[in-house]
């Protein structure tokens, strides 16, 4: 028995998850930066570097965790079309082929 559930609305609730946490995780750094800023210029030598070094990284890692969850979602939208066009492909086929089927001839008598 399977443990994984797929239907048609199964991929889109991910989309919308990774959609949702990937914000989440935009405004938890936005507001990591935001609660430094007070911080700045209270340091000299080292820690004001430390502290530059900090702010830019932040900046970074909120860009590139927006760009990798962006595209998580474009892949995740691609397998959500996937699915789709294999589903409607199955029944098409499986329509075609019971049209071809002679069903009398599996009759017995």
């Amino acid at each position: 028995m399977s443990r994984w559930s797929f239907n048609e609305e199964t991929v889109p609730v991910l989309q919308k998850n990774t959609s949702s946490s990937g914000e989440e995780l935009e405004g938890l750094i936005k507001d990591l930066i935001s609660a430094a800023e007070p911080l700045e210029g209270k340091f000299d030598g080292e820690g004001k570097a430390a502290f530059a070094s900090f702010k830019a990284n932040s900046e970074m890692i909120a860009a590139d965790l927006k760009s990798g969850l962006g595209r998580i979602n474009e892949g995740q939208q691609e397998m959500d079309t996937a699915f789709r066009t294999g589903d409607e492909t199955m029944a098409d086929d499986a329509n075609n082929d019971m049209g071809k089927a002679n069903f009398d001839a599996a009759k017995f008598k």
